[in-house]
């Protein structure tokens, strides 16, 4: 129980690896913060966080927007009085060739990734900074680091993302906040697991363990991230892809 009494935001946490996030880091003790954009599903989850025995709140939110974060944050400091840590891990694909790419699919994915990882950090620096404590998580991605034909957009926003965290990280060392990012690499998801066989054997052969990421592995390297045995690391990025990343290198 490394995170007990600790209160954490998760962002884009109603399914997916943001939900295995937040469970992850309920199992360690930390109390939740679960915002979506399906607030349905956030109130789901949150229940079943809170069937832990975790204090939990569900938050409809769009990043992208400050005003919303702002009220966000607000609204979660009212219920729990701090925020320990705060995962960023609301994101979105559209992805297109670069001739094809549209303006609006640029744009979107950039607010939602980029902008909302922005906004979501910029709205607790204060209650950490004056608490002299607290851990960002940002979720980059392996893209945002080797690039992806016909993910211009996904690739700009995560390597702003890495660099985001590496500069917030210079900026709030001296305040004993620790900023840093977990890139993953092939995790098997609702979205990979629709992909065929044949797409599916040309990815393993990139990938040096010969296997896709599980959701567990991200929630591990974010959890170690937020918790105490990495209170001297900051403004880095944990790769989590099975060695995938060296072969793009």
């Amino acid at each position: 129980m490394k995170l007990a009494g600790k209160v954490a935001i998760v962002t884009g946490a109603a399914q997916g690896i943001g939900k295995e996030i937040a469970t992850a880091l309920a199992q360690e003790g930390s109390d939740l913060a679960i915002i979506d954009v399906n607030l349905e599903q956030a109130e789901k989850t949150a229940q079943e966080l809170a069937a832990l025995g975790r204090k939990t709140i569900a938050l409809k939110v769009d990043v992208s927007k400050s005003t919303e974060v702002e009220e966000m944050v607000n609204k979660i400091l009212d219920k729990f009085g701090k925020i320990d840590i705060l995962v960023n891990n609301a994101g979105i694909t559209r992805d297109n060739l670069l001739l094809r790419m549209k303006e609006e699919e640029w744009d979107l994915v950039i607010s939602i990734n980029l902008k909302g990882t922005f906004n979501c950090l910029k709205a607790v620096t204060r209650p950490m900074i004056k608490a002299r404590s607290g851990k960002v998580v940002n979720i980059a991605s392996i893209i945002g680091i080797a690039g992806n034909a016909g993910q211009a957009n996904y690739a700009a926003s995560k390597a702003g993302v890495i660099a985001l965290t590496k500069s917030a990280a210079k900026e709030l060392a001296s305040r004993s906040v620790n900023v840093n990012a977990v890139a993953p690499g092939f995790i098997q998801t609702a979205m990979t697991n629709v992909l065929s066989e044949a797409v599916k054997e040309e990815m393993l052969k990139r990938i040096p363990m010969a296997k896709l990421g599980e959701v567990k592995d991200v929630a591990k390297a974010v959890v170690f991230l937020a918790g105490p045995d990495s209170d001297y690391i900051t403004g880095q990025v944990i790769v989590v892809d099975g060695g995938m990343v060296m072969n793009f290198m």
